[in-house]
């Protein structure tokens, strides 16, 4: 088995760090939902608006911050990156109340969006072939880790000091991460490609309409012009950008990637596995202690098994889809992760961590490690690397659109209450979900031969 050269080394550990703080700012906060709730006020609506107006800016500025790394150079997007999220994390840590919560939540979705396609662009451009599987499945752990991390370091914070500290100590790995940008000695110039920001901005500007018609649909309803006015005017700003796309010369998601077999599937598998996965995490985060009455440290605890799985059993399952295909694996992990969500249901008044939720999050672990993986290699791994920007950043920005919508749906999913009846709803769509990114991974992905190594630029 061929070893990872020092510098492919480097760019791992950077490529980790630079989407690590992006991916656990993403889930941190939903154990510390009731505490900011209790210290900042603000109902379910609150709760919803402090996830998704992360993955709002998240989900539709990564498709421009991919091209501005195709553009620019991935080196220096990551490095603006890293800095915009320090200062936004600065921003939402001293938040005085919600608005002002939500807003810097926003800019520091934003931030990441710059992050996550750099990063995975700098593995694409360096390795290819089996160390390529290898690397993403070791970014992969590390990265999937911190979205089921994020609630136990939530919960520590919450528990010990404040939900407010988890932000501040996002200056750490960021700090670390330039450091390690500066000794990178990799060619990283402008290629002259143009930037499409009319496309980003009725990407943007879509969804945000899309997902406040959702959020507060519950509280105004389907009447109400401040609810059917924005929702119409989202989604044609989304057709128009669909339109634009086609039309574009240099659009922001080039739709000829979805000439790729791979691409095309594994992209649609990604958004109803990411879908359940974040109605999943965002559920337990808050159940567990408004519904079952355990301290924030404890619900967030209770997702470390499939921390442990992903770190253990990642990067070998991306060296198996390297060896296999991906096909099987993502077809299994899925499933797996159904039959996980389905042992939530065994959720009773009489609540036990032991018998009721940990067999739950082992099988979904072992799912989940057995899945993204395989998932993340089979998508990039039928583009041609010099577009590895530009196709990372779209199977980012929908699993990231996939977790935005279905918080959005969230209380149409448990019927307005996140109680027992609501969380065992929850669980019956997280089933359904994962099973039909099981059953379209069969159907639709294909072993395929990795591209000869290109020459860094």
């Amino acid at each position: 088995m061929p070893a990872f050269s020092a510098m492919q080394r480097l760019v791992i550990t950077i490529a980790v760090l630079a989407s690590f703080v992006t991916f656990l700012d993403g889930t941190v906060v939903t154990v510390a939902l009731p505490a900011i709730r209790e210290e900042l006020g603000g109902g379910i609506a609150t709760q919803q608006w402090v996830v998704d107006a992360y993955l709002i800016t998240l989900s539709a500025l990564i498709l421009l911050a991919g091209s501005l790394s195709d553009a620019y150079g991935r080196v220096r997007i990551m490095r603006i990156g890293l800095i915009a999220f320090g200062v936004a994390s600065a921003a939402v840590a001293a938040a005085p109340e919600p608005l002002t919560l939500i807003i810097a939540r926003a800019l520091q979705g934003a931030a990441g969006a710059l992050l996550v396609p750099s990063s995975l662009a700098l593995i694409m451009a360096t390795m290819r072939g089996e160390l390529q599987s290898r690397a993403i499945g070791v970014w992969t752990a590390f990265t999937t880790g911190a979205q089921i991390a994020g609630p136990l370091l939530g919960g520590l914070f919450v528990d010990l000091l404040s939900w407010r500290w988890v932000f501040v100590i996002n200056v750490v790995p960021i700090g670390i991460t330039l450091f390690l940008l500066a000794r990178l000695q990799l060619p990283d110039h402008a290629r002259g490609v143009r930037v499409d920001w009319w496309s980003g901005i009725l990407c943007a500007v879509g969804l945000g309409a899309v997902v406040f018609a959702l959020i507060e649909q519950p509280n105004l309803g389907w009447g109400s012009p401040a609810i059917w006015v924005p929702g119409i005017a989202g989604v044609a700003m989304f057709v128009g950008f669909l339109v634009r796309q086609r039309q574009s010369p240099d659009p922001l998601m080039p739709l000829s990637l979805f000439g790729a077999r791979n691409f095309a599937w594994g992209n649609l598998a990604t958004l109803f596995i990411y879908a359940a996965l974040s109605l999943n995490g965002f559920v337990i985060g808050v159940y567990l202690q408004e519904g079952a009455g355990l301290p924030a440290t404890a619900a967030g605890l209770a997702s470390l098994p499939i921390t442990i799985l992903m770190i253990l059993l990642s990067s070998q399952a991306g060296t198996w889809a390297g060896r296999l295909g991906p096909r099987l694996f993502m077809t299994v992990g899925p499933l797996l992760m159904a039959a996980g969500a389905l042992l939530l249901l065994t959720v009773a008044p009489e609540f036990s961590y032991w018998w009721q939720v940990l067999p739950s999050m082992i099988v979904l672990g072992l799912g989940l490690s057995l899945t993204v993986a395989p998932l993340t290699s089979a998508v990039l791994g039928a583009i041609d690397e010099n577009r590895s920007g530009i196709a990372s950043a779209v199977n980012n920005a929908i699993s990231r659109v996939a977790g935005l919508i279905v918080v959005a749906m969230l209380s149409t999913i448990v019927g307005g209450t996140l109680d027992l009846d609501g969380f065992h709803s929850a669980a019956w769509v997280t089933a359904a979900l994962m099973a039909a990114g099981g059953i379209v991974s069969w159907i639709g992905i294909r072993k395929t031969a990795f591209a000869e190594p290109a020459p860094t630029e």
